[in-house]
């Protein structure tokens, strides 16, 4: 292979890594009811049962991610169009900014379940974390959002664009390793007013990403 191709190439897949890495903890970060739940296991089971529940809520985000992808590398030639990306990519950063002030408008602490007597097993936390968050297919708007903004799927590029569907997935893992070693380290001090402020910190970053993706587009 020419070096010039290669490092093409291999540049091309570096960026859909760091992409997919930006997606994944977006898609993961705000406090829905699989955060809440995810919190919720490690401050009463321990972290290991917060962190399968990620696991799960992030494999149900890949397949999502999948769906999404497949669908628009069939209208690639449409979306490559300068025109039409550009108002693509603006409306992606306005969903995402509608995304963000919902995010920081809600109030997570409404999702609290009543205290778990049953630790469960890991594979029954990991399953029921996958299904709270599959069970939500307008996640779908979210990744159309995110992959108009990042011009995500390169369909000419099979390799770099299967490694980019899987930093999906490392970006989303990230996510809940951080969130289940923040909540394990301040279990005594993180109540409920914590969780609302982590939130509306999440959204207020969104906001700010969106904003200036925006002004970047334009």
């Amino acid at each position: 292979m020419d070096p010039l191709q290669f490092w093409i190439e291999f540049s091309s897949t570096l960026q859909l890594v760091f992409k997919g890495l930006i997606v994944g903890i977006v898609i993961s970060a705000p406090m829905g009811p699989v955060g809440i739940l995810c919190i919720q296991r490690t401050m009463q089971k321990g972290r290991s049962y917060g962190l399968v529940t990620g696991a799960g809520a992030a494999l149900s985000d890949f397949i999502y991610a999948l769906i999404t992808g497949f669908g628009m590398s069939f209208v690639i030639d449409f979306i490559e169009q300068g025109q039409t990306l550009f108002w693509l990519k603006l409306i992606g950063s306005v969903m995402l900014l509608i995304f963000g002030l919902h995010t920081y408008r809600q109030d997570p602490r409404k999702c609290l379940r009543p205290h778990m007597k049953r630790r469960g097993t890991l594979f029954y936390n990991f399953i029921s974390g996958f299904g709270l968050t599959f069970s939500n297919p307008l996640i779908i708007f979210l990744f159309i959002a995110l992959f108009n903004m990042f011009t995500f799927v390169i369909p000419a590029n099979f390799v770099g664009q299967a490694i980019g569907f899987l930093s999906i997935i490392v970006g989303a893992m990230l996510w809940w390793l951080a969130l289940t070693y923040l909540i394990t380290k301040m279990k005594n001090s993180f109540g409920v007013r914590g969780i609302l402020h982590l939130n509306r910190s999440i959204g207020t970053i969104v906001v700010i990403v969106s904003v200036v993706y925006a002004a970047m587009t334009l």
